[in-house]
């Protein structure tokens, strides 16, 4: 069959490499180069361990007062608060205990096979070297801190990811660079990372057009219906591409185009920003998660990122440099030797629904449409196992991850 996959992040990149190896014909079409918008700047964790939803039990007392401060991990321009309510209202919804646990044992489905999932692409691609397994490192300033997360570290144990206390003399040796700042730690040592999110996917990308698949520098704008099948999609320039099938994986942008397929998903852009410190003269083996600073720091092959802040104001409006620059200072705050006399700065659309599940399966209207977008805060973490069972679901095999609870219809 000849498909077209709407996007080339990661998301959309792993959908396309999983589906030629069923020996499918892909057209990507996407405004964006691959590997760039939100696959370029995130964080670049591939993380197991990463299940729990943003929204915890009790976060809801605590945005008042990170809205006020100029350096909370949170804010909201006001000109779109009113826009942005009723989402609000369904993510206090979706926090509650029973609600957290739901969700973090979908999520531990689908990120639990990670590295499975990633590893006939990476093979195919030549691209391991994108890719590092040495763990990830959540850091406090002491035993008693670490209790305020408790509950969630002991569900993440509970549903398999493996979690080791850290003493202070293990985690100094662990990190040196950590000394002076943290007495305790909780490794996680099936987590890994990627030296560069934008290489991996251009890599992967590559290796799909290398295979056959062809890339278009569009937008698309609406799709042509024969029945209950979609037979072409149309570009915002005019053009229509025949097609026996359509993925829809844009990212943020997917709402839009997943109504025009019967779903009517909630989707909001958390903009995420990041600072990349090039002068890093740090030695971290790690990943880095601080959650008293709302703080992830990954060594890079092109400097430290530091990442971790969310901004709600939607797609159109500029970035907010100050934002980016709340990451900079609370990285001066963990490592006070820290050089970063030469950085650079980058926001993003993190594509977020309210119980921070993606979309994952058969768009409700027409037979020969999917929908793999919503993945938030782990899109690089999810790609390569949505691609697999996105690539199940075309085939018509019964999925390795179960679904339901990433149903377009769920809301």
């Amino acid at each position: 069959m000849h498909l077209i996959v709407v996007g080339t992040g990661i998301v959309g990149t792993c959908c396309g490499a999983w589906l030629q190896r069923d020996g499918h014909r892909i057209t990507f079409v996407s405004a964006d180069a691959p590997g760039e918008a939100c696959s370029f700047g995130n964080a670049g964790s591939l993380s197991p361990s990463a299940c729990l939803p943003v929204g915890m039990p009790g976060m809801w007392k605590q945005v008042p007062h990170w809205l006020l401060r100029a350096d909370g991990p949170l804010a909201i321009r006001p000109a779109y608060l009113p826009a942005l309510l009723p989402w609000l209202w369904r993510f206090v919804r979706h926090s509650s205990r029973d609600e957290v646990v739901r969700i973090a044992t979908a999520m531990r489905g689908l990120l639990a096979p990670i590295f499975e999932a990633y590893e006939p692409l990476l093979e195919r691609a030549q691209a391991q070297r994108w890719v590092r397994r040495t763990g990830c490192l959540y850091v406090y300033s002491g035993a008693d801190a670490a209790q305020r997360w408790a509950w969630g570290m002991a569900l993440r144990r509970s549903l398999g990811v493996e979690m080791r206390d850290v003493g202070q003399d293990e985690l100094e040796a662990l990190e040196p660079d950590l000394k002076g700042r943290f007495r305790f730690g909780i490794l996680a040592p099936e987590n890994g990372s990627t030296l560069d999110p934008s290489q991996l996917v251009k890599a992967l990308h590559a290796q799909c057009e290398t295979d056959g698949a062809v890339t278009l520098r569009a937008t698309v704008q609406d799709f042509e219906n024969r029945g209950e099948r979609i037979t072409a999609v149309v570009t915002a320039d005019g053009r229509r591409i025949d097609c026996d099938g359509v993925v829809v994986a844009g990212g943020a942008w997917s709402a839009r185009l997943a109504r025009r397929l019967g779903a009517r998903v909630p989707l909001e852009s958390q903009r995420g920003y990041h600072v990349t410190v090039q002068s890093n003269n740090l030695s971290l083996r790690h990943t880095v998660m601080a959650p008293e600073y709302n703080l992830m720091v990954n060594p890079m092959a092109m400097g430290l990122r530091l990442a971790g802040t969310v901004e709600f104001a939607g797609l159109a409006p500029p970035p907010n440099p100050a934002r980016a620059a709340v990451l900079l200072d609370k990285g001066r705050e963990m490592f006070p030797h820290l050089d970063t006399r030469r950085h650079t700065h980058w926001m993003g659309h993190r594509p977020c629904l309210p119980d921070s599940l993606p979309v994952i399966g058969p768009a409700p209207g027409p037979a020969n449409a999917w929908l793999a977008f919503g993945h938030g805060h782990v899109g690089m973490c999810g790609g390569a196992t949505t691609g697999r069972e996105i690539a199940h679901l075309v085939a018509g095999r019964p999925p390795q991850v179960d679904l339901r609870p990433f149903r377009a219809d769920r809301f």
